[in-house]
This record gives C-alpha cells, sequence and structure tokens, in this order.
C-alpha cells in the first residue's frame, strides 16, 4: 500500500499544479492575444455595450426577432427548457409563439415558419437566425419602418455568415448586428 499512496500523493499535486495554475494562465494568455483580449465581441451602440455572441431580446415590430429564449435571455443561467416534444407545456409555448408570429406577420402560412423562430435553442442564447427566419420578417419591418421590401432583403445578404470554410454548419445572421445595421438604414 506504502507503494501506492507516494505516487498518488505525487500525480494528485502534478495535476492540481497543471489543471489549477498552469493551464488556466496558458488560456489567460491566449486570450490576451486575441481580439478583445478574450472579452467576447463587444458592440457599442446608442451608449450601450452588448455582446454579439450573447442573444438579446427582440420583439418590436420594426425589429428582427430573436430566436426565442427559455432563459428569458440571461446569459448567467443558459440551458434549455428540457421539455421534450410531447410535453403538452412545452406544445403550447411554440403554439403561441406560431399563432404571435402569425398575428404580427398576416399572409405567411403555418408551415413556412422556420423553427428557429418559434423553438429556443439548447442553451436559450443563440444570437442567431437562419437566413429563411431573417427573410420571412422583411415584410413586417418594411412595412413598419417604411422602407422596401428590397432593402431590407439586401441588409439581409450583406450580414449573412458563411459556413466555416465553407463546409461546417448552416448560413446564418446575427439578429443583434442585423438590428444595428437596420436602425443605420433607417435613420432610428
Amino acid at each position: 500500500m506504502k507503494t501506492h499512496i507516494l505516487p498518488a500523493i505525487k500525480l494528485t499535486a502534478l495535476c492540481i499544479i497543471f489543471l489549477a495554475v498552469v493551464y488556466p494562465i496558458s488560456i489567460l494568455a491566449i486570450a490576451q492575444l486575441s481580439p478583445n483580449q478574450g472579452k467576447g465581441d463587444l458592440i457599442k451602440h446608442n451608449n450601450k455595450t452588448y455582446y454579439a455572441n450573447i442573444a438579446q431580446s427582440f420583439t418590436s415590430d420594426k425589429y428582427f426577432w430573436s430566436r426565442p429564449s427559455s432563459v428569458d435571455y440571461n446569459a448567467a443561467g443558459s440551458g434549455g427548457s428540457n421539455k421534450g416534444p410531447s410535453n403538452e407545456e412545452y406544445l403550447k409555448q411554440v403554439q403561441a409563439r406560431i399563432d404571435t408570429f402569425m398575428m404580427k406577420n398576416p399572409g405567411i402560412a403555418k408551415s413556412e415558419i422556420p423553427a428557429d423562430l418559434v423553438t429556443a435553442s439548447g442553451s436559450g442564447l443563440d444570437p442567431n437566425i437562419s437566413v429563411q427566419a431573417a427573410k420571412i420578417q422583411a415584410k413586417r419591418i418594411a412595412k413598419n419602418r417604411n422602407l422596401y421590401e428590397r432593402e431590407i432583403n439586401n441588409l439581409i445578404a450583406e450580414h449573412t455568415e458563411k459556413p466555416l470554410i465553407g463546409l461546417f454548419g448552416p448560413e446564418k445572421i446575427n439578429v443583434l448586428k442585423l438590428n444595428i445595421a437596420l436602425d443605420q438604414l433607417s435613420g432610428k
């Protein structure tokens, strides 16, 4: 037994030094070399600072709506709802989101509504929506801002992020960046 205790203590000490000191310091050093020194993608708009990689709540008809959040857009506690697709409460929430969307966007069939506009992401903080989710909102936004739908669609095209090296992931649009550009376009 004595032959195993000393190596176990040494291994424990080595792991503590490496995992509690060396690794965190190396990650901090790498972060300092990145843009914004590891503080995230900061955006300043109207004297406020936002994180582009954390979802924001947009519910006004003159903005692109974000993906719903199961944590009320609270970054301190990200997480999904853990409700399955057969859960009655969950189905009622999704149906209420569909009804609200259809009321605010007349002329759109239920089957045309992208899933990302009525279901929350796994983290509840997804800052992006699909290109389809942005395009389906263009008519409502153009009407509420007295702009041409063509202008809104051009803005969507400009802010579409392509998949990583053209292969990994879908095309997506950061809602915060798109809405800031929308404010700049319409001068509001």
